[in-house]
């Protein structure tokens, strides 16, 4: 009788404690699953952070990458103008070469052949007939002194161009403010510029690069510049529908300034009676000045000039009816004077002009353009805007 209550007793007890060993079981088995699953997503988590890294190192890299590209664009541009300005002066040599083997013989001191030097003679002739078809032979004033000054207006930095379009009918102004810089403001007229609120009626023109220097210009509706951080890359960008139409380099031209007093100036463009030039120094020829006249309508190079005007203390120049007119000036700042002059046709003598000084004006000036269609200078200097009245005389 004990033994049965004792077993009666037992059985109950037997089956919790089984019960209870099994639920010990599954709680194990749950806690190994729940380690399991915790471990897969450390895992996942340190995949996912695996793959981040892979993806930012591949976004430097291809940073680095398009860097690179970028810097091999740009040393491409530079060797292609240094190879252009090898080419151009190799030619230079080379016809310097013909006209000294054609007028002498290899021993000095020997008699020159007649018949060669009339061919020289001939092609010199040729040459110059060429040029004068180039250039409108008849446009024959030449600059005999500065008459008057006005200063418009005063405003921007100390540094800037303003001008209008000699190539377009309307009188609209351009103010281009600073050495570089990528807004052009345009007035109706010269009396809305002249206004106390001039630039809240202004017209704003984005350029989708910015300008180096001060030596842009404005014709036939386009506006020719330097192209800041390039070497010597000349863009023509159209103001009416805002967008780059063409470009070019200029092979020698952008390693010194064009002017020692105007250092951020290395390509000055004008405009005169024959169009676009390009004015510029270079080290091959001592700091002296070369022009080069540009087709504006294709931006090829028509023709290049090496002239005896050095660029030191230079601070502008302009363009004039085929003649260069270099203007010179003290470091300080004084009375600005054209001192060297030099005709593409030589038709001036640059020895029979005396110095021409600019009246009343002290200080100096980072541009000086020549309008062709009112034979007037439009100066910068020390933030004002200036215009020049010319007196000229007929070439002899």
């Amino acid at each position: 009788m004990v033994v049965l209550q004792l077993q009666f007793l037992l059985v109950p007890f037997l089956t919790s404690v089984m019960g209870a060993a099994q639920y010990m079981m599954q709680d194990a088995a749950l806690m190994n699953y729940i380690d399991w699953r915790f471990l897969s997503l450390e895992r996942l988590e340190k995949c996912n952070q695996d793959i981040r890294d892979y993806v930012e190192e591949f976004r430097d890299f291809s940073k680095m990458v398009l860097s690179r590209l970028a810097g091999l664009n740009n040393y491409k541009a530079e060797v292609k103008s240094g190879v252009e300005n090898l080419l151009t002066r190799i030619e230079r040599v080379q016809r310097d070469i013909d006209y000294f083997g054609s007028v002498t013989d290899s021993n000095t001191c020997t008699e020159v052949h007649e018949d060669l030097v009339k061919q020289q003679l001939f092609e010199e002739a040729e040459e110059k007939k060429k040029l004068k078809l180039m250039l409108n032979a008849s446009c024959d004033h030449r600059l005999a002194g500065i008459k008057s000054l006005k200063v418009v207006k005063k405003t921007g930095d100390k540094h800037g161009s303003w001008m209008k379009d000699p190539g377009k009918k309307h009188t609209k102004i351009y103010l281009l403010n600073g050495s570089v810089n990528n807004v052009i403001l345009e007035f109706a007229n010269i009396m809305t510029f002249m206004e106390s609120n001039h630039t809240l009626k202004a017209r704003r023109v984005t350029l989708p690069f910015p300008w180096e220097g001060t030596g842009h210009i404005i014709y036939q509706g386009f506006l020719f510049y330097h192209r800041y951080g390039s070497l010597n890359e000349i863009i023509k960008f159209n103001i009416q529908k805002r967008n780059i139409t063409d470009q070019m380099l200029l092979p020698g031209a952008g390693r010194i300034p064009a002017y020692k007093l105007s250092p951020s100036t290395k390509i000055d463009l004008a405009v005169d009676e024959q169009g676009l030039w390009a004015i510029h120094a270079e080290p091959e020829t001592g700091g002296n000045i070369v022009i080069t006249k540009i087709n504006h309508i294709t931006m090829a190079i028509e023709y290049t000039w090496d002239t005896s005007c050095n660029s030191k203390d230079a601070e502008a120049a302009f363009m004039a009816c085929n003649t260069l007119y270099v203007v010179y000036n003290l470091p300080s700042g004084g009375t600005s004077r054209i001192q060297c002059v030099y005709d593409v046709l030589d038709a001036v003598n640059p020895y029979e002009i005396p110095v021409l000084h600019f009246p009343k004006h002290q200080g100096s000036h980072s541009t000086i353009h020549y309008n062709p269609k009112e034979k007037q200078l439009f100066a910068w200097g020390d933030g004002s805007q200036i215009i020049y009245k010319l007196h000229t005389k007929q070439k002899v």
